[in-house]
């Protein structure tokens, strides 16, 4: 049964910014882990804690599974194995060679590369109006990525790349699951639980291929324990049923608490400091994307949706 907050309200915009500013305290609990282990084990101990909770709806979402058509089936496995166990490496590994704070606030490009995505897979067009948004956003981002952007050293321009690519999985992972909730009778928290399930045998195989180590220490449960269930579980938890219940464009809007909420964290906790030209990235990326979440509320969107219906069988 759904709670008393979840039924009478319309609009649940303020859940959507409460899981958004759970994701901006992961770096708080993962950057001390990646001092200490490698990307892969942090990861694959992630998703085992995340499984073992959800041991007790893992059939009913299995049940679900089965039901979905083929092509979902295969967006499910596509979202839980890149956008969850791969793009988790990613982002680790980037926190491991970059400050705690870059990481972080680049993921704020997922919507410009959702867009792009839902354009290819869910056929939304993107009209003209959209590069407007899109180009400074990118430059912010290229200007945060790197503390002097005209002298790119290979360990910032590395863990830049890992951020991005991690950015593009989340994105990724969010236009399949628009998809997969479209395309089959699966609720949010059933997609939930079959993104971390399908994601812990993906994370097992990424921690033998890179020959990571399986244990851990005593010391180091209760942080892991805290990362996979704070920003990780419950981060999620909120954000999927706000997201049912928040028009997109007002979403974007919600999750800038994300990048304000990692980078308070950061400076503040983590010792994270921002040059001038990082700031104005920052500024340039956090402005385009709060404008062209404006720009969707309007009558004239620059991104027409599309009805994503169940394929044939």
């Amino acid at each position: 049964m759904r709670p008393t907050w979840w039924r009478g309200s319309a609009d649940l915009t303020w859940l959507v910014a409460l899981g958004a500013a759970l994701w901006g305290t992961d770096a708080l609990l993962r950057a001390p882990l990646a001092g200490a282990l490698p990307a892969a084990s942090i990861v694959f101990w992630e998703h085992l804690i995340i499984v073992v909770v959800l041991v007790p709806w893992l059939p009913r979402a299995w049940r679900a599974f089965r039901a979905m058509h083929p092509r979902a089936r295969a967006a499910m496995v596509v979202i839980g194995a890149g956008s969850s166990a791969l793009a988790t490496v990613l982002f680790t590994q980037a926190l491991m060679l970059g400050d705690p704070i870059t990481p972080l606030v680049l993921q704020k490009i997922q919507p410009l590369v959702a867009a792009l995505g839902a354009a290819w897979l869910l056929g939304e067009r993107l009209r003209r109006g959209y590069w407007a948004y899109a180009v400074p956003a990118l430059i912010g981002a290229w200007l945060l990525a790197f503390a002097d952007p005209l002298d790119v050293g290979v360990r910032a321009l590395t863990a830049a790349l890992l951020a991005a690519a991690s950015a593009v999985l989340w994105a990724a992972g969010t236009v399949l699951g628009r998809y997969v909730g479209a395309a089959s009778a699966a609720t949010p928290w059933e997609i939930t639980v079959l993104r971390f399930a399908v994601g812990l045998p993906a994370a097992l195989a990424v921690l033998l291929v890179s020959r990571g180590p399986v244990a851990v220490s005593p010391g180091q449960l209760p942080p892991l324990v805290a990362l996979a269930l704070v920003p990780g579980l419950l981060g999620l938890a909120l954000y999927y049923p706000g997201l049912r219940r928040t028009p997109a464009a007002r979403a974007t809007l919600a999750e800038l608490a994300f990048p304000v909420t990692a980078t308070v964290l950061g400076v503040t906790l983590l010792g994270g400091t921002l040059t001038t030209t990082q700031v104005v990235g920052l500024v340039v990326v956090a402005v385009s994307v709060t404008a062209l979440g404006l720009r969707e509320r309007s009558r004239r969107p620059v991104v027409a949706a599309a009805e994503v219906t169940a394929p044939g069988r």
